[in-house]
């Protein structure tokens, strides 16, 4: 048996729930915080918002590890351990979910139906307007209501099935995501203009909801994701929104759809990306819970 095996197998496993994430970079950003208290195998599923990593000295090394990623703006609840059977035991959930009050499920809700129902609003003003960006910003606001969504109903339920449910969740929205790219990729040779000015009036809207949205979350933030978290989630999205009002400005200035395209272009693929991630982390949960 290798060195690096006999380390694996010495160090304990210990597993948190994140709340706060919503994208492969958060992810990221979290696995980085962690390595840098000097944990390096760590890993932080998009599809479960599991984070699980071993340690050789947890009773040192878990508060470094908590503090390192709380202090950048996300909450961990710690999960059972190795007990835990496949289908989810009642050790699976986090100790404490004082947290999840009816008020702040209710702000959740909130939250979805302002973001899956202006994103079907997008979606259509996409194509009443011939807007490539408006829908694949539509997407961006259909994949946060789904991902909040499936973030309610999972509250409580074992990894497992929160893996299923991203799974499907993840191969829904790649799909969508690939239907925008085809369609541009279309438009690039039929190369037909948008409507900019409502391509624009659409993008605007986007804005404002994307800051009413964030809105009833903000007196549960200590609760749960902390301000910092609230606001990188909004001006993510709201850099999203200003992108297709800018491709709208340059689509009637320029008087080609280029702009429009370029922006499609880029948001779906960043969507596609975050879809994968979403992907491949419930596949890797499935298989590590059979």
């Amino acid at each position: 048996m290798s060195s690096p095996d006999l380390i694996h197998n010495a160090a304990e496993m210990a597993r948190y729930r994140v709340t706060g994430m919503d994208c492969p970079s958060c992810a990221a950003k979290i696995e980085k915080a962690v390595r840098s208290v000097g944990v390096e195998e760590v890993k932080v599923s998009t599809a479960t918002q599991v984070m699980t990593l071993h340690v050789s000295d947890p009773g040192a090394q878990l508060p470094e590890v908590e503090r390192a990623v709380t202090g950048i703006g996300y909450r961990l609840d710690r999960l059972g351990g190795s007990d835990v059977d496949h289908e989810g035991d009642i050790d699976d959930l986090p100790k404490d979910l004082s947290h999840i009050t009816p008020a702040y499920r209710r702000a959740l809700w909130i939250v979805i139906l302002l973001n899956v129902g202006y994103g079907v609003i997008e979606m259509f003003g996409g194509f009443i307007s011939g807007s490539q960006a408006l829908k694949a910003d539509a997407l961006d606001f259909l994949g946060d209501g789904l991902i909040t969504f499936l973030g309610v109903l999972a509250i409580g339920w074992s990894l497992v099935w929160r893996a299923r449910s991203a799974l499907i969740q993840g191969l829904f929205l790649g799909a969508l995501g690939l239907g925008v790219l085809a369609n541009t990729a279309y438009r690039v040779l039929v190369q037909q203009q948008p409507e900019a000015e409502l391509m624009g009036l659409f993008a605007v809207i986007a804005l404002v909801v994307n800051v009413v949205a964030v809105l009833p979350l903000l007196p549960h933030r200590t609760g749960d994701a902390n301000v910092r978290a609230v606001w990188l989630f909004s001006r993510n999205d709201a850099i999203g929104n200003a992108a297709v009002v800018l491709a709208a400005g340059l689509v009637a200035w320029t008087g080609t759809a280029w702009p429009d395209l370029v922006v499609a272009a880029v948001i779906a693929g960043l969507f596609l990306q975050s879809s994968w991630s979403i992907i491949r982390d419930a596949k890797a949960d499935l298989q590590e819970s059979t």
